[in-house]
């Protein structure tokens, strides 16, 4: 009899032990939750706030991410992009809890704005229950193009809706929280790391995404001075202009810009001549940047060909940006 309770002990340990075992290594794995190619025509502009207190620090140890961030950001280049329909996609199969698809879009652009969306932050979405107490919150989406209803089984892949400006957003993206036993969890370091950037870390990516803090969103040429709403708007995207046009202007739209980098910006004309140029070191670090330069059309007109415009980003003497565009003026 000792022994038989002994051999039922010892079975139960080994159940719990089990049990245990997958509590403490949760098995989710996540797709994308855009159809896109990332750092081809979408980026991840924010990722999840690892630092418990004021400060705000991403998991690679970078300021891509504001204090208190409980995901991340898949962002779209500009608001024609999202008007052509980006899909936003289950990351991992899974039941469907909650869906909201009536909140307008609009990006975000001062206190009053974000005051009018409170307690829906989140805009339109879509959440899903996985197994082993996990869920993923997809938000933001465009409104009206939310495909599922609460109840409904979904694989990983499957269209939930389209990427958009509901809620909280300040520029077009899908915000992907991903939580476990109703805790938020940072994709790109798993359930078991500790706060901050500096411990061991296990992705939840089924394929793994590189940590990108820098990048180029677009370039282009207009005939002013841009400003950033423009930019999001998705102003400047012609690759024709006017020869009499007033100005010529190459601008960059890019994020991540740290205290220190060197930017270097050349415009040239049809005969391959520097006709404006500058280097300068950035002053402040930005999460989006724009820069510009230009020559004017009225005191010597423009001549007519192929102009092109050079932009490089330099950190620590390694170039991360090298980006050239061309623009016709006839």
């Amino acid at each position: 009899m000792r022994k038989y309770i002994f051999l039922l002990l010892l079975g139960l340990i080994s159940v719990l032990g089990c049990e245990l075992s997958t509590q403490a290594n949760p098995t989710l794995q996540l797709g994308l939750p855009i159809d896109c190619t990332l750092g081809n025509d979408c980026f991840v502009l924010l990722y999840t706030d690892r630092d418990p207190g004021p400060e705000a620090v991403d998991f690679g140890c970078g300021r891509m991410t504001y204090d208190g961030h409980k995901g991340t950001d898949f962002a779209i280049p500009d608001e024609q992009v999202m008007a052509e329909g980006v899909k936003v996609k289950a990351a991992a199969a899974g039941t469907v809890l909650r869906t909201r698809n009536n909140i307008r879009d609009r990006r975000i652009q001062d206190q009053t704005q974000t005051d009018a969306v409170e307690g829906m932050e989140c805009g339109n979405g879509v959440v899903i229950e996985h197994d082993e107490n996990w869920q993923t919150q997809y938000c933001h989406l465009r409104k009206g193009s939310v495909l599922v209803q609460p109840g409904d089984k979904v694989k990983e892949g499957t269209p939930l809706g389209l990427v958009g400006t509901s809620g909280k957003a300040s520029f077009p993206h899908v915000h992907l929280s991903v939580r476990y036993q109703d805790r938020v969890v940072d994709p790109f370091v798993g359930p078991e790391a500790p706060s901050g950037c500096q411990g061991s870390k296990s992705p939840l990516w089924k394929t793994a995404l590189p940590y990108q803090s820098t990048g180029l969103i677009r370039a282009g040429f207009a005939t002013q001075l841009p400003e950033l709403e423009q930019l999001w708007d998705g102003e400047f995207k012609d690759q024709v202009l006017p020869v009499d046009s007033p100005a010529l202007v190459f601008w960059v739209h890019t994020y991540g810009m740290l205290k220190g980098d060197q930017e270097r910006l050349q415009l040239r004309d049809p005969q391959g001549k520097i006709v404006a140029q500058f280097n300068r070191t950035v002053s402040e670090s930005q999460k989006v940047w724009t820069r510009s330069l230009g020559k004017k059309g009225t005191k010597q007109p423009l001549i007519p060909g192929q102009w092109s415009g050079r932009y490089q980003l330099i950190r620590d003497q390694k170039t991360i940006i090298d980006h050239e565009a061309d623009v016709l003026l006839q």
